[in-house]
């Protein structure tokens, strides 16, 4: 199964977010900023507090960094979990901006 089937893009206006649907309603997410056509800046996650410590927010990044690569997209990980996750797949510097 992928473990992505869940996740969903959500962008307007410049402004967007990757978003994972929990249950009970709540939403886990990552937001970014779009500064150009090729190139978002990924500036908060959120988990909520029941669903963390579980990969949730690991999913998320590897979504963006997936759909990224897809769409010719660089990333800015300016959410330190975000960039923590960066640091830690260097096999992701393909996406990094620089």
């Amino acid at each position: 199964m992928d473990a992505h089937v869940d996740i969903r893009k959500e962008e307007r206006e410049g402004r967007g977010r990757y978003v994972l649907g929990m249950p009970g309603g709540e939403e886990a997410y990552l937001t970014f900023v779009r500064s150009s056509p090729s190139h978002i800046v990924i500036d908060y996650s959120f988990v909520p507090p029941l669903a963390r410590g579980r990969g949730v927010a690991a999913r998320l990044v590897a979504y963006a960094v997936q759909d990224a690569r897809d769409t010719g997209t660089r990333i800015t990980p300016v959410c330190g979990y975000v960039a923590a996750e960066f640091r830690r797949h260097g096999e992701w510097a393909d996406v990094l901006a620089r």
